[in-house]
């Protein structure tokens, strides 16, 4: 088995490592931590056991540093590369007619639409490829220019004794 060590670290290198054991971000203080411990000697193994951390945790802030430099240091988002919105802009313009119609027309039990709800009906229609997240809903909305907490708002009760039911 090869022995994965980091390469020798400049004096540069070395104080901004030694700067970042003080950062309030932890990533940054274990990355340091890693690094210095490589440019030591220590052994990936040995490491992973002092700092109570995986073998994998070492080997990729390791590798991070041979292809990154300084930057591998740095927390970096996590939010995926490639994000597709699920709603079409043919959907979207679909999405006001069913939210002005309602639920049980669908074949709903209730009379008030949900983000859950709505959801179900926009895949059942066609208008996403798959059950979509409330979240996923709530953004799709927005972007149809429908203001969720307005259209809860307008819908209405088939029950005559509806408004005597709301008001306390």
């Amino acid at each position: 088995m090869r022995k994965l060590y980091v390469r020798q670290l400049t004096k540069e290198e070395q104080m901004v490592l030694q700067k970042g054991l003080r950062s309030p971000d932890a990533f940054t203080v274990r990355r340091c931590q890693i690094l210095l411990s490589s440019a030591k000697g220590q052994s990936v193994r040995v490491i992973a056991e002092q700092l109570h951390c995986s073998g994998q945790c070492v080997r990729e802030a390791l590798h991070g540093f041979h292809v990154e430099g300084l930057k591998s240091v740095e927390r970096k988002s996590r939010r995926p590369h490639s994000v597709t919105f699920s709603f079409a802009e043919q959907a979207l313009q679909r999405l006001p007619n069913i939210v002005n119609t309602s639920p049980r027309s669908y074949g709903h039990e209730h009379s008030l639409w949900s983000l859950e709800r709505l959801a179900a009906t926009c895949y059942a229609e066609g208008l996403t490829k798959r059950l979509v997240n409330i979240n996923t809903m709530s953004e799709a909305l927005k972007r149809a220019g429908i203001d969720w907490r307005r259209a809860r708002q307008r819908m209405n009760s088939t029950d005559p004794a509806y408004e005597a039911k709301k008001t306390p």
